[in-house]
């Protein structure tokens, strides 16, 4: 996991004094440093970006850094890369959570006292998946069909599409001779 410290990139970019995040005109020169780095990490990297020197984070901001990068991110315009938001208050989460929620995107969270947290936008199924992970750590498709009796192909398109809304990773394992897919908390 490669940590980005928001209040570093804030006092680098914009040079202003300030630990609050507010702006739309704010937000878009911290996403475009955050998008020019993340480019260069390595394709399965976690990114996580570190609030917890910042204050304020108002809507017009959150919606420019955090949804907008989350939307990017699905759309693979960074290759394989996974967002985790650390560090965050109570404030800031609510005014993430409304940014991501308004364009039905969800990202993985960790509040300043460590609790794992989904923010945004997610159906129950996938957050109920989602949870037997993070109790987990990974699964395959066959464990998750196993521990919430579903059939096989039900738990394998419940992982995919936390998969590919990048809120688990996907990796290969060789277990009994044979590759099998493992889906791992971010």
């Amino acid at each position: 996991m490669i940590t980005y410290n928001i209040y570093k990139l804030l006092k680098e970019e914009l040079k202003n004094g300030s630990s609050d995040l507010v702006t739309r005109w704010s937000g878009r020169v911290i996403r475009e440093r955050i998008e020019r780095d993340i480019t260069e990490e390595d394709n399965g990297e976690v990114i996580a970006l570190d609030f917890s020197k910042i204050g304020v984070i108002d809507y017009s901001c959150a919606d420019e850094i955090v949804a907008k990068l989350i939307s990017r991110l699905l759309s693979n315009e960074y290759g394989d890369k996974y967002i985790l938001l650390t560090g965050l208050n109570d404030n800031q989460k609510e005014n993430i959570e409304v940014a991501l929620e308004r364009k039905d995107l969800a990202v993985a969270a960790e509040m300043r006292d460590g609790m794992r947290i989904l923010l945004g936008a997610l159906n129950n199924y996938l957050i109920n998946t989602l949870d037997v992970i993070q109790k987990k750590g990974k699964i395959t498709a066959k464990e998750l069909s196993e521990i919430k009796k579903i059939e096989a192909n039900t738990s394998g398109t419940r992982l995919l599409n936390l998969h590919k809304k990048r809120l688990v990773k996907k990796t290969d394992e060789m277990r009994n001779g044979a590759r099998v897919w493992v889906y791992e908390k971010v």
